[in-house]
């Protein structure tokens, strides 16, 4: 008698041979745009266009109306994209963001319910810290990948460069006002992954719906910070 194949797995568990059913979100690529969408019908020309120019880990921030139909629009219409959700900042928004489509989480910082829901989210996630005594409470629930945020208000490389020796097995993604200037530094230290920024996502670019432009800064910046 034949057997039956497996069930598929849940939607919220990325499918076996999607780039996180092998890596973290810190290793998908050096660089993860930050992406503010103002209008749902840019989503998919935007993510194509960083995907094209190397970029495939996307976070949409839930900062405008227009994020969740982002999200959705983007896991729907391109898979190539790894798309995520960022400035999560409830356990609303956790169930939100992964029903439609979000395959990892983005916080600024976290509390134990929001941590809690991350946690049952069935994606990975990055929760945010600032401070060494968040970073230990985390490591103490079982999580080592963290956003670390504002990251040049909070003491920027020095303060990472600070935190590996103490904490080396936590490894971060840092975000807030990093630049393709200081990108760098922040991906030379051991302890993080990836940095996120907005630099390849120029306002005047998205305004004027250039994605020939923006797909041309994204592979400048994949380029640049190959590993």
């Amino acid at each position: 008698m034949t057997s039956s194949p497996p069930p598929p797995p849940p939607a919220s568990v990325p499918a076996s041979g999607s780039p996180l059913a092998s890596a973290s979100v810190l290793d998908l690529s050096p660089v993860m745009p930050v992406v503010v969408v103002t209008d749902a019908a840019d989503a998919v020309p935007l993510a194509r266009a960083l995907v094209a120019g190397g970029l495939p880990a996307i976070e949409v921030t839930l900062r405008t109306p227009a994020a969740l139909d982002a999200i959705r629009a983007i896991a729907a219409e391109v898979p190539d994209a790894v798309v995520g959700a960022g400035t999560v900042i409830t356990p609303a928004q956790v169930a939100d963001t992964v029903a439609a489509g979000a395959r990892f989480l983005v916080s600024p910082g976290w509390t134990d319910g929001l941590l809690d829901a991350m946690k049952a989210s069935g994606v990975p996630f990055l929760p945010g810290v600032s401070t060494a005594s968040e970073v230990v409470a985390l490591l103490e629930n079982g999580v080592r990948e963290m956003k670390f945020f504002p990251a040049q208000a909070a003491g920027g490389t020095a303060y990472l460069r600070s935190l590996a020796g103490p904490l080396p097995q936590a490894r971060f993604c840092p975000t807030g006002g990093i630049t393709a200037d200081c990108a760098a530094e922040y991906l030379a230290l051991p302890n993080v992954g990836c940095v996120g920024g907005t630099w390849m996502l120029p306002g005047d670019a998205i305004a004027a719906k250039d994605w020939a432009r923006i797909e041309s800064l994204a592979r400048n910046t994949a380029t640049l910070y190959a590993r």
